[in-house]
């Protein structure tokens, strides 16, 4: 399981059962699981329905194109009702990313917990990027798309990005650790650079897809990474 604060030192390894590239939701946002903790209370509540409802929106329109209107459009809820919850735009927002970011991290663990090798659980990341698996949050890749947008103007959320990166990157040298134990690979030269090329290569294939317009640029990379995964010795 990782560190529980993030960036505070190197991340622990995470367990077979798909801990992976989490982020803290205790500094902005008690993300509750209401199959976990079905009792929550008035302002618990509240806070999880703002970040459900303007996730969606930061996701699409980013930080700097989100307003306050947005915001209280998609809630129903004042501009007061709001920030009785939330300090101000930037914890919805962070909270907002945390809130996408688990939904994709789900997902995944989700599916990695039905497959039984190594190399199906990597495989689930192609799967899951070339939207084989529904579910994905509204407007794509929340890593990206905040990447993009707060790597020179918003500092708390680049942090939240490169943290969200590192444990990713973090958690498939762990994957690919097991599969030597395992004997499914052998002696893997440079995990990490094996790590962050299958990382690259997802958010790269993601960018020129959208940038383009042409979904299959997305697919035929996806294709790539598949390939790099199944020549994994």
């Amino acid at each position: 399981m990782f560190d529980p604060n993030p960036g505070s030192g190197a991340p622990r390894r995470p367990s077979e059962r798909g801990e992976f590239f989490l982020v803290d939701y205790t500094d902005w946002y008690n993300f509750v699981d209401a199959k976990r903790s079905p009792v929550m209370n008035k302002a618990e509540k509240t806070r999880q329905f703002i970040v459900e409802r303007t996730a969606p929106i930061f996701n699409k329109k980013g930080y700097a194109g989100t307003s306050i209107s947005d915001m209280t459009d998609a809630t129903g809820l004042t501009k007061g009702s709001i920030y009785g919850n939330f300090a101000n735009k930037d914890e919805v927002a962070l909270a907002a990313f945390d809130y996408n970011v688990h939904k994709v991290t789900s997902m995944i663990r989700a599916e990695m917990d039905k497959k039984k090798t190594v190399r199906e659980k990597l495989l689930v990341y192609v799967d899951v990027y070339n939207g084989s698996i529904q579910g994905f949050p509204e407007g794509g890749c929340p890593i990206l798309n905040t990447a993009v947008e707060a790597d020179d103007t918003h500092e708390a959320l680049k942090k939240k990005v490169v943290d969200v990166i590192l444990n990713w990157k973090n958690y498939i040298i762990s994957l690919l650790q097991q599969g030597i134990e395992k004997k499914e690979f052998r002696e893997i030269k440079d995990p990490e650079q094996t790590a962050l090329s299958i990382i690259s290569t997802i958010e790269g294939g993601i960018m020129v897809s959208r940038v383009t317009g042409r979904p299959q640029y997305r697919r035929q990379v996806m294709e790539h990474v598949e390939k790099m995964i199944r020549e994994l010795k």
